[in-house]
């Protein structure tokens, strides 16, 4: 059961039936691990990490639930949500209501835009969204939201002119959220000073 070497020393199989490992797994665990590393690097040895490690967490379990089986968990939902709310009460952001906003903000925007496109973004999305609106809050939500929704789009454009998939077929939408979740969270005021210079 230890990360890597666990796959690497049991040659990808299960050690009591000896059936193949999917590598997603190895891949998950390689690219958690840089992504702890990188935490460490931008947000350095503070209360704050804790969060930041805790969103990753997240956020690995998620791509791979949705990436296999087109489901975002609400199990895993609420252990988030529990955590995050208490996290969140001992290293709150400023203001510390843009949590609240950004949780109870994105998932009605969110319903309500899934109500209007009759289903056009999942439940778990939405409730994903209001899970990582606390952490977040409403600025960097509303960020994560585009950047999932371009990088999603792209995914799925690039899909379609190689014949991968057809134009209304459903995408895992979990792991461009974390995308854009992650690029949010740890570059979205370098994002900000890019598009100043750009436009000013």
């Amino acid at each position: 059961m230890i990360p890597v070497f666990s796959f690497t020393y049991q040659r990808g199989k299960c050690r009591s039936c000896n059936s193949s490992i999917s590598t997603i797994y190895i891949l998950i665990e390689l690219l958690t691990g840089g992504l702890f590393v990188l935490a460490l690097h931008e947000v350095g040895v503070q209360k704050e990490l804790m969060i930041a490690l805790s969103l990753i967490s997240l956020f690995m379990i998620i791509v791979v639930s949705d990436i296999k089986f087109m489901l975002i968990p609400d199990r895993i939902l609420l252990i988030f949500l529990f955590i995050f709310i208490l996290e969140r009460m001992f290293i709150p952001l400023d203001p510390w209501w843009s949590s609240v906003v950004g949780a109870l903000g994105s998932f009605i925007v969110l319903l309500l835009i899934s109500i209007i496109s009759k289903g056009g973004m999942g439940g778990g999305d939405i409730k994903l969204f209001g899970v990582i609106g606390i952490v977040l809050g409403w600025k960097l939500t509303l960020i994560t939201f585009i950047l999932a929704c371009f990088s999603g789009s792209i995914f799925g454009f690039v899909l379609i002119m190689a014949g991968k998939t057809k134009k209304r077929s459903p995408i895992p939408f979990g792991p461009f959220i974390a995308i854009g979740g992650l690029i949010s969270y740890f570059y979205s005021k370098t994002l900000l000073e890019y598009y100043i210079s750009f436009f000013g």
